[in-house]
Parts: C-alpha cells; sequence; structure tokens
C-alpha cells in the first residue's frame, strides 16, 4: 500500500506540473503565450574608495556612543549627506532606557528615495558603536572605534544613495535607507546587572513599533552589520533563512553572479539577534542580514577577532569586501 500510494503521489504531482505548465503557456483564450525572460539591469558602479571615506570619516568622529558630542555630531553628518544626495529624510528623535539604567536619546535616520512608490526595498545599518570593549584584555570600560561594526554598514549605505544620485538610470523601485541606533548598547555577558531581554537594537526596536509612515510596507529588507572587514565569509544567517529564505537566495546569487563567491558562502549559520529580528517579528517587513560570520574562525570567534575590541579600527577595513557587498546591494536593487 505504501509502495502504490508513493506512485499515486508521484503521478499527481507531474499531471499538475503538465497542467500547470499547459496553462501558463496559454492565454485566457488558449492561446499559447511565451514567456519572455526578463533582462538584467546593469546597476551602476559601487565605488569602494567613495565607500571606504564614508567610514573613515565617521571614524574620525571618534565612537558614536550615544549621549556624547561625538555621537551627535556624526548623526548631524550623517543626515546632511543624505539629504545632499536627494533623499526625503526623516529623524525619529526618541528615548529609551539601557540595561544599566541610563536613559539614552536616541535618533533613528531614515532617508527615502522615490517616497512615492508604493514597491519599496528597505535597506538599514545601525550607526551607533560600542560604549564597552567588553571581549578587550584592556580597557574593557572604554569604547571602541567601531569602524566594521557599524561603521562599514553605514559607509555602504552611503555610497548606495551616492551612485544612485549620480546615475542616469534609476532604480524601478523606492529604495528607503533606515540607519538605526542604540543597536549597540546591549547588555554584555559579564554585566553586574541581572538579565534583561531586549537590550540591544533598540532602535530597531521603536522603529518597529513606530513606523515612519503609517502602515508602512516594503517588499523586503536587507540589513548591513560588520561587512567590510579583510577576508570577512558572509554565511546565511539562520533568522533570515527562516524570515525570507527567497530573498537569501536572491542576494546570494545575486553576489556569486558578481564574482564575490569568496564572499556570499553557500553555509548556514546559527540566528543572531541583530536588528532584522525585531524588523521582521515586531515590524512585519522580511528582512535578512548580511553579517559577517566565519565558520572556520581558528579563535572561536565567528564575527572576527576585532568584535567588540579596541582592533574594530580602519586597519580591518577593506575595500575588497565593501565593493562586494555594495554592488551585490546595488544589483539587487536595479533588478527588482
Amino acid at each position: 500500500m505504501k509502495n502504490r500510494l508513493n506512485t499515486l503521489a508521484v503521478l499527481l504531482f507531474f499531471t499538475v506540473i503538465l497542467y500547470r505548465c499547459d496553462s501558463s503557456e496559454r492565454g485566457s483564450n488558449g492561446q499559447a503565450t511565451v514567456e519572455v525572460e526578463k533582462p538584467v539591469v546593469e546597476a551602476p558602479a559601487f565605488n569602494a574608495d567613495s565607500a571606504y571615506q564614508f567610514v573613515e570619516k565617521q571614524v574620525a568622529f571618534g565612537p558614536r556612543v550615544p549621549n556624547t558630542a561625538e555621537h551627535y555630531a556624526t548623526g548631524d553628518w550623517l543626515i546632511s549627506q543624505l539629504r545632499s544626495y536627494g533623499l526625503e529624510v526623516q529623524v525619529q528623535s526618541f528615548q529609551m532606557r539601557a540595561f544599566n539604567g541610563t536613559m539614552l536619546n536616541l535618533r533613528n535616520i531614515i532617508a527615502s528615495y522615490n517616497p512615492k512608490a508604493a514597491n519599496r526595498v528597505l535597506l538599514a545599518a545601525h550607526w551607533d558603536t560600542r560604549p564597552f570593549a567588553d571581549k578587550a584584555e584592556t580597557d574593557q570600560d572604554k569604547p571602541i572605534d567601531g569602524a566594521n561594526d557599524g561603521g562599514s554598514g553605514v559607509g555602504i549605505l552611503l555610497e548606495v544613495a551616492r551612485a544612485m544620485h549620480a546615475a542616469e538610470l534609476k532604480p524601478n523601485v523606492g529604495v528607503d535607507i533606515i540607519l538605526f541606533d542604540g543597536e549597540d548598547y546591549g547588555q554584555p555577558d559579564n554585566s553586574e546587572f541581572p538579565y534583561q531581554d531586549n537590550t540591544w537594537c533598540l532602535g530597531a526596536q521603536y522603529w518597529s513599533k513606530n513606523k515612519h509612515v503609517p502602515n508602512y510596507r516594503a517588499k523586503y529588507g536587507i540589513l548591513l552589520d560588520m561587512v567590510g572587514a579583510e577576508g570577512a565569509k558572509f554565511a546565511r544567517e539562520g533568522a533570515s533563512m527562516n524570515y525570507a529564505k527567497e530573498v537569501v537566495d536572491k542576494v546570494w546569487r545575486a553576489g556569486n553572479n558578481l564574482g564575490f563567491s569568496e564572499y556570499f558562502i553557500y553555509e548556514n549559520a546559527p540566528a543572531i539577534t541583530d536588528d532584522h529580528v525585531y524588523v521582521n517579528e515586531w515590524g512585519g517587513v522580511r528582512m535578512i542580514d548580511i553579517i559577517e560570520y566565519n565558520l572556520v574562525s581558528s579563535d572561536g570567534d565567528y564575527f572576527g577577532d576585532y568584535h567588540h575590541r579596541h582592533t574594530d579600527n580602519m586597519d580591518v577595513i577593506s575595500r575588497n569586501t565593501l565593493k562586494a557587498v555594495g554592488q551585490t546591494v546595488l544589483h539587487v536593487i536595479y533588478n527588482e
């Protein structure tokens, strides 16, 4: 009986497939139709030198820790840059309390290209930096430069905005760029305070419950986090695969087709708590995370040996890695 049921299931499956193929190839009048493959659109060139300079400029401000002058000055500069590329910019100013009781003054910076378009893609990164180097051997209580952890994703998105603005050919979709604040103020493992839930990704939490546009929707989202280090590997992060596998497939296929297979590897990584988790679960937008995760790490730190350390400075940033991620993102946008 089992073999008969399996055989019957196979026959039914192919009958359905044949029917669907026959139906899809014929119009409502019964005439055969030919499906034309969508041509590939060549996206503007992503300028890695420009992206590198954007990262360098952020680091030059100093650590972008909330409630500091360096943080505020960086935010003003980011708003000015995005507006200079013709994007419509909104700023969400809000307060949230950190795990240690500190009230943080935060700003989500939201820039929109073609804001009236119904079909939209959401790009995001966080622009704040870790207020302490909890993985460092010394000076753990001092903030980090955050060249890669924060700076690289923002640098790429600024260059994406600049490239779209400068290009004669524009994307056919609306594009929203959100720079989330307060992502990296999460409770460290060695904290003296009792464990608390949801101490990371404060800006994403706030936006997910307070959209900049009522009932905001996007076709999908792409989060960039730690996307500029030399030799970075981007495995397919677990939460992204769970929420939006087809978007992961789209992005990884684009990266590989563009010649960046050494970066976009077809390996699965564990789920990571990052901004995209709140955007998916609380905000209702399917978002994936391009984040460094080296499965063959020799020291067991899959995020890189600079992660949450003072070595997260410009020395780790690679133009080649910025190019791989930035060109892939531009390609995906232009081929929607």
